[in-house]
């Protein structure tokens, strides 16, 4: 089947579309939740379902270290893997791999040792496209160079072209039909390399586009910006993905500048140190204040978690180191995602996208806070 997105409906930039895909619809924008290694962590895929997913993520360069694309393949691709039947997006393993400590960069690729047990591993343009082939996901992105923040204007722009020849190899080498390689914008965080970037990859004629190497530790106000000088250059009519964001407020301005799909592992990494977010903010359930608070964790919420426990038990699971507390979170975390999702999408269809954007910068920013929050974490 062939990649269909349409787009149906938009306000300012905000835009409502529906991706169509063999094994199912993706209504966007959308949060894809990060199955790094095959799966959740904290919540088996039945629970997923329960928050709203409708696709989700999984990682090349783990899954090609541990247990590799062959077991992969040998129990029937990753959707059998994982028993998951709906869409599945793999990232090519460039962020992983270029966040490394003594990756070796070269023109055919990068050598690198696994941490686990040291073996020196090679990647490339072509063997990320079979890696990723013989997992067989839905979606597969090109091999990219994603360099580090902050990077000097040559060293960002070599990259970027970098990025454009892999892309060439990737396109080159990929050769199934019913896996739709997305290509990767480049360009850290200069505005006329990301421009360069956007119509140098465009012109590659992909079936989608995502903006690349953002979420590095350039801060929210220069990922927005990066996200500003490529998005004009972006084709309206194919879908656009902002990788590895981010928090609530960052999926809210990447849809306010035409971002249609997003993922972290916010969600669930934060949900395993005790962070919950809320409509209100977010707040860490380990505080001594919910010792004895019998509210749910977030009131506007219908998810298991909320609708059959109170603060105070979720307290108590976590600090006695259960996991239940852990899967809770998690559970709830990600159906906060995706009905902040499904909330964007009702708001650009009925035309009051802006009137939501505001209400929730003035809510979520402003509302409850308890506990040490971390002040960021890595995608």
């Amino acid at each position: 089947m062939t990649l269909r997105f349409e787009l149906l409906k938009t306000e300012g930039r905000a835009r409502r579309g529906r991706l169509e895909l063999a094994r199912g619809t993706v209504e966007t924008p959308i949060f894809m939740p990060v199955a790094t290694a095959g799966a959740i962590k904290g919540i088996s895929p039945r629970h997923l379902k329960e928050t709203g997913a409708s696709i989700c993520l999984a990682n090349t360069y783990h899954l090609h270290l541990r247990p590799g694309e062959d077991t992969v393949a040998h129990a029937g691709g990753l959707h059998t893997f994982m028993a998951w039947d709906k869409p599945i997006l793999t990232d090519s393993g460039g962020f992983q791999v270029f966040s490394l400590p003594k990756v070796k960069f070269e023109e055919d690729g990068v050598r690198f040792r696994w941490q686990v047990d040291g073996r020196e591993v090679f990647l490339s343009p072509e063997r990320s496209m079979e890696i990723q082939m013989a997992l067989a996901p839905d979606i597969i992105m090109a091999f990219d160079e994603c360099v580090p923040h902050p990077s000097t204007w040559q060293v960002a722009k070599a990259g970027m072209e970098r990025t454009l020849r892999w892309l060439d190899r990737c396109i080159a080498r990929h050769d199934k039909e019913d896996q739709h390689l997305f290509a990767i914008v480049q360009g850290s965080v200069y505005d006329d390399l990301r421009q360069l970037s956007a119509q140098a990859t465009v012109e590659r004629n992909t079936p989608g586009y995502a903006i690349g190497g953002v979420s590095v530790g350039e801060g929210h106000e220069l990922m927005m910006r990066s996200v500003d000088a490529a998005e004009p250059f972006l084709p309206k009519d194919k879908p656009r993905y902002l990788m590895g964001v981010g928090y609530p407020q960052d999926l809210v301005e990447g849809v306010a500048r035409g971002m249609d799909m997003f993922d972290c592992v916010l969600p669930t990494r934060l949900a395993r140190a005790g962070i919950v977010f809320t409509r209100r903010g977010s707040l860490r359930i380990t505080h001594r204040s919910f010792r004895r608070d019998k509210y749910p964790l977030d009131a506007g919420c219908s998810c298991y978690a909320c609708t059959d426990f109170s603060r105070l038990y979720v307290h108590h699971l976590v600090k006695s180191k259960e996991l239940l507390g852990t899967q809770l979170i998690v559970l709830h975390n990600l159906t906060y995602y995706l009905d902040l999702m499904q909330q964007m999408r009702t708001a650009i269809e009925e035309q009051r996208f802006e009137a939501f954007r505001k209400e929730f910068h003035a809510t979520y920013t402003s509302g409850e806070k308890r506990g040490d929050l971390p002040a960021g974490v890595p995608a």
